[in-house]
């Protein structure tokens, strides 16, 4: 079993609809092993994004994420971040429309910047990611319960 995270951007929280439907897509597709609303800072925006630093899109990237609440959760499954990143879509909104309409990108995405939400790119990323947004998460306690069950 793998575990990735998953991230809701701000303009799809301010969204009840789209936020009650890819809750429901996720819930159906993954275990949910946490999930809370988080604000993200300006400092845990830029910590978060520090590989994209000195890109063109950094700074509106990292604005956006700090502008309202965010709803983050860490998702486990059989090959769990191809799937959640399949069910994502592609990044470019525009792309995402045309190539996979029935994606969440696709379905609710704004624009690159607003394009509903992330998904970790790799595990390495994914265990960063999760560090920073669920301080509290012991990845070795919730490994050995899983395999338990």
């Amino acid at each position: 079993m793998e575990i990735t995270l998953a991230v809701l951007k701000p303009h799809v929280c301010r969204n009840t609809y789209a936020l009650q439907q890819i809750k429901a897509l996720i819930s159906s597709n993954f275990n949910i092993l946490e999930a809370k609303e988080v604000r993200i800072t300006k400092e845990l925006s830029e910590r978060f994004y520090a590989e994209h630093k000195g890109k063109f899109f950094y700074n509106r990237l990292t604005t956006f994420m700090h502008s309202g609440p965010c709803y983050a959760l860490i998702l486990q499954s059989e090959a769990c971040i191809q799937k959640w990143r399949h069910l994502m879509g592609p990044t470019k909104v525009f792309r995402a429309v045309y190539s996979e309409p029935d994606c969440i990108r696709a379905l609710y995405g704004l624009s690159d910047t607003r394009n509903a939400c992330h998904g970790s790119d790799s595990e390495a990323s994914a265990l960063r990611e999760i560090a920073i947004l669920f301080p509290e998460f012991k990845i070795n306690k919730t490994c050995e319960q899983t395999h338990k069950a």
